[in-house]
């Protein structure tokens, strides 16, 4: 299938589909995208994106430098390292990989360095757990990435080409999210698609030979300001998703409205297990109940506007939480709507249609305030 998948010619235009999984998906974007230096460190459910772009790079499908590091620290420090010499650059990780690599995350961001990166999302011990949730992802909400989440592979082949693109405008970091194994390790038919991406640009560049210093000590104001403006370009980012997306996919910018137009209540999720709430929606809609889903494909820049235009009753289901509350559940209140908050499918535990059946039916009749569904 991957020999076949290279010799269709992308350059020319052409669109192939393929049975990927999400990993493969966003490998094959990467390919397309033609980083110069790709830096990891292997973990369960990613090791498979990188694996195959490694792959690629023996096969000489892709021409880059793959830097084999002891660590997911050591992975994003590269890849500061690369991107601040001006290459393009992408790795990939999840869960305690991404803990690991939080200090670095921080540095590239306030660095104003375009970067991407792909997070299979999965629970962080303790108690010690593989399996998806969201709790890894929401880390980076203040760092200063983008943080996309995606819901098909689809939607993930499309956002990570699209990730190179808008980190490279706005000089800042982009993770794309997939759910750990429901999408990571789950195959579905990929349009495999070739957009024109502009070569690598950035604000800045240092080589080795610059007599320059890289953030030097910054006292009180410039330090202040520097934040300042990251926060500043990341909220206005949202214009760049939002202009670009009709490019890269058309998923619908910043959020996607199912069924929201006549709907009397409303459920706010994100990720690959809004596939399942949507199937809920419709076969509540059978039943006679007006309810919708607003899908945040976005994190950061947070889409306030979509969320603050919503009417009717408010549900958030939330795949990670900060305190009782989940993340999301946080998020939307803080935009002057009060929503009632499920947190749901920590470390793996299953939800399926049937499911969010039980849970948007609850709502609906009045039965939640803040719960967890275990």
């Amino acid at each position: 299938m991957q020999g076949d998948l290279q010799t269709k010619g992308h350059r020319d235009g052409t669109r192939v589909r393929v049975l990927l999984t999400s990993n493969e998906a966003i490998a094959e974007a990467v390919r397309i995208a033609e980083p110069e230096v790709i830096a990891a460190y292997p973990i369960t459910p990613q090791s498979p994106i990188v694996e195959r772009l490694a792959e690629m790079i023996a096969s000489g499908d892709l021409r880059a430098s793959f830097v084999r590091v002891e660590s997911e620290h050591s992975a994003m420090a590269v890849i500061h390292g690369a991107a601040t010499a001006g290459a393009r650059v992408f790795t990939a990780t999840s869960s305690h990989g991404l803990a690991y690599m939080y200090e670095m995350c921080w540095w590239i961001a306030g660095s104003r360095l375009p970067a991407v990166m792909a997070v299979a999302t999965r629970s962080i011990g303790a108690p010690w757990n593989i399996h998806g949730d969201h709790t890894d992802i929401v880390l980076l909400r203040d760092t200063g990435w983008i943080i996309g989440m995606a819901e098909t592979a689809q939607e993930a082949f499309d956002m990570t080409l699209q990730a190179f693109f808008v980190s490279e405008e706005v000089n800042i970091p982009f993770a794309v999210g997939i759910d750990a194994f429901t999408m990571s390790h789950t195959a579905e038919v990929v349009e495999i698609w070739n957009p024109k991406i502009p070569e690598r640009r950035q604000a800045y560049r240092v080589l080795p030979t610059d007599r320059f210093a890289v953030n030097a000590v910054t006292m009180g104001k410039a330090r202040m300001k520097a934040r300042y403006d990251l926060a500043v370009d990341l909220e206005n980012s949202a214009k760049i998703i939002e202009k670009s997306d009709a490019e890269f996919g058309n998923h619908g910018g910043l959020v996607e409205k199912y069924r929201l137009d006549d709907a009397d209540y409303v459920v706010v999720m994100m990720g690959g297990w809004c596939g399942d709430a949507k199937d809920a929606i419709d076969v509540l809609r059978g039943e006679g109940y007006k309810i919708g889903l607003l899908r945040l494909r976005f994190l950061r820049p947070f889409p306030k506007k979509a969320v603050k235009e919503l009417s009717g009753e408010v549900l958030v289901v939330d795949k990670g939480n900060s305190d009782i509350r989940g993340v999301l559940g946080i998020e939307v209140s803080s935009c002057g709507i009060e929503a009632k908050n499920v947190v749901a499918g920590i470390g793996g535990v299953d939800v399926g249609v049937e499911d969010f059946c039980r849970i948007f039916k609850n709502f609906v009749e009045g039965r939640i305030e803040l719960e967890w569904y275990l």
